[in-house]
């Protein structure tokens, strides 16, 4: 019976030591795996690539008869085409009114759009597979399997490298997008009792889950009980427009504080 209340004691304190050691949850995990999914891209797929192309350049091997070839590529490209599409209509609706390269960017979901990269990389590389062993037999030429091959790894090199950049950013702590800071900012100064806003700091802990840290400056007459309620009530209108901050940190700075950042800003 001892033993049991004791396991169950040390099963409590090892849930509360996780939760105090990641206080903010473990959002930021799916950008981690990411960015170890652009690494495999680039060092298995593009590295084994170029490695096979040198290798067919430098030792080629015989024409063969290309028809199992075309069927194979051909079913692939098929199934690639189809999981592409759906990719890209799970990504279009998040697009809005930017350009593919802006929403891309802009993108706190790195899972769609790694998706959605893998699979053009893959639509690609078939392709490119697919002329060179047409070159090939057309101009009865062993060396375009190889280039085919090494062009194959460099697309899934390029294709790595930009998404190990898209998850850098957001892994070491990306702020929300402008439009939101600035919406913040406005909310902020319609609070009768806010009489500056000092600083808007945002992190993306998760695709949906944002950190906000506000520095206002209060109106002088205000009492303690009058700034609470004013926070009460611009935190719940922040979380009304923006249901995305799930933690809010609202920090009251003395006129002097805020004439010091102003000059530092200046």
């Amino acid at each position: 019976m001892y033993s049991a209340g004791l396991l169950t004691a040390a099963t409590v304190l090892q849930k509360t030591d996780n939760r105090y050691s990641h206080p903010f949850g473990y959002g930021q995990e799916l950008y981690f795996w990411t960015f170890i999914v652009a690494i495999l891209i680039f060092a298995i797929g593009g590295g084994m690539s170029i490695y096979e192309g040198i290798t067919h350049l430098i030792n080629p091997s015989p024409l063969e008869d290309p028809m199992w070839n075309y069927i194979v590529l051909g079913i692939a490209i098929l199934l690639e085409g189809y999981s592409w599409t759906v990719a890209l209509k799970e990504f279009l609706p998040t697009k809005g009114k930017q350009n593919f390269w802006q929403a891309i960017k802009n993108s706190k979901d790195p899972t769609v759009i790694t998706i959605l990269f893998e699979d053009t990389a893959a639509i690609s590389g078939l392709l490119v597979a697919l002329i060179g062993i047409f070159l090939g037999h057309l101009f009865n030429n062993v060396y375009f399997d190889g280039i085919a091959s090494i062009i194959i790894g460099i697309i899934l090199a390029i294709v790595a490298v930009v998404l190990a950049r898209e998850s850098k950013g957001l892994l070491v702590g990306e702020s929300a997008d402008t439009q939101t800071i600035a919406n913040i900012r406005s909310l902020s100064k319609t609070e009768p009792g806010v009489k500056e806003v000092i600083r808007v700091l945002t992190m993306q802990l998760a695709p949906k889950e944002v950190l906000l840290n506000l520095e206002l400056q209060f109106s002088h007459n205000l009492t303690g009980e009058e700034i609470a309620l004013t926070v009460e009530n611009l935190e719940a209108n922040i979380r009304q427009k923006h249901p995305e901050i799930k933690q809010i940190f609202i920090e009251a700075k003395s006129l002097t504080a805020s004439r010091k950042y102003s000059q530092n800003s200046q």
